[in-house]
């Protein structure tokens, strides 16, 4: 099975939703990685879940990347990565509601506010769906 690519221009929404979601995603999983037993006390999150949430979001800012640095967009790549980006923002609420982890003030804070940023690229991906196929 191959990807279907629109037969439309890249809609510059789209490259750059797509783009920011890779910076994005890069910097914060090399932060998780490299910096994540620095910020445990001061998050108050296991150093193993932010170690793993990063090492997950490395390879995906490479797919991001190579996603948004094609010709044309592939349809089911895009629509796959904005999933996962929803799936991402539902997935850190769920997390602290579940009481799983005990995070500070200022844990609670990052994890509200990355996913919040998740979840706006995630519309911005949708909206520049959108406009590929309008």
């Amino acid at each position: 099975m191959t990807a279907t690519a629109y037969r439309t221009p890249f809609p510059p929404l789209l490259r750059w939703a797509l783009l920011a979601d890779a910076a994005a995603s890069a910097a914060t999983g090399l932060l998780l990685v490299f910096g994540g037993g620095l910020l445990r006390d001061l998050l108050g999150l296991p150093s193993v879940l932010m170690y793993y949430a990063g090492l997950s979001l490395i390879p995906f800012a490479a797919l991001v990347a190579y996603s948004a640095t094609r010709q044309q967009p592939m349809r089911s790549l895009v629509w796959a990565i904005a999933a996962y980006n929803a799936l991402w923002m539902i997935d850190s609420f769920v997390l602290l509601a579940s009481g799983a982890v005990t995070p500070t003030w200022l844990g609670e804070a990052f994890v509200i506010a990355q996913a919040i940023a998740v979840g706006a690229l995630a519309l911005l991906q949708y909206a520049g769906l959108k406009q590929a196929t309008a």
